[in-house]
């Protein structure tokens, strides 16, 4: 049985959001979320995401919850550039499973960079052992 993963930033618009939608398209049930949502996924994000096939840009950033920590078997942080609002070291403490990818944040960068983080984040999850 696959795990259930939960892909974590702080605003859930941009590499969670990717990590969710790829990670469904490999057949695993996933979640995304975080610490201060945004109002909606980032327009470019969303661009490059239909490139591959996945329109995420209806989806709706959402709040973090204890019930979404405890429904995963994986959580995955992707990065933190806001240290007060970082979800690591609380889901650290409260969690069984958590992977910390590190991934640059795609806000205002250009599109180019953006397919390379989304291609980054398809290709952790193609090498994650996870069975």
């Amino acid at each position: 049985m696959k795990p259930r993963l939960l892909f974590v930033c702080v605003e859930n618009a941009g590499r969670s959001q990717i990590a969710e939608a790829v990670a469904k398209s490999m057949g695993y049930e996933a979640k995304s979320a975080g610490t201060m949502p945004a109002r909606r996924v980032n327009e470019t994000v969303g661009e490059v995401m239909k490139e591959i096939g996945m329109d995420i840009g209806k989806n709706s950033p959402q709040l973090l919850t204890d019930d979404m920590i405890n429904w995963a078997d994986i959580t995955v942080t992707m990065g933190c550039s806001v240290e007060d609002v970082c979800p690591a070291p609380l889901l650290a403490k409260m969690h069984k499973k958590l992977i910390e990818w590190n991934i640059a944040d795609p806000a205002g960068k250009p599109i180019d960079e953006v397919r390379a983080i989304r291609d980054e984040i398809k290709r952790k999850l193609e090498n994650m052992k996870l069975q």
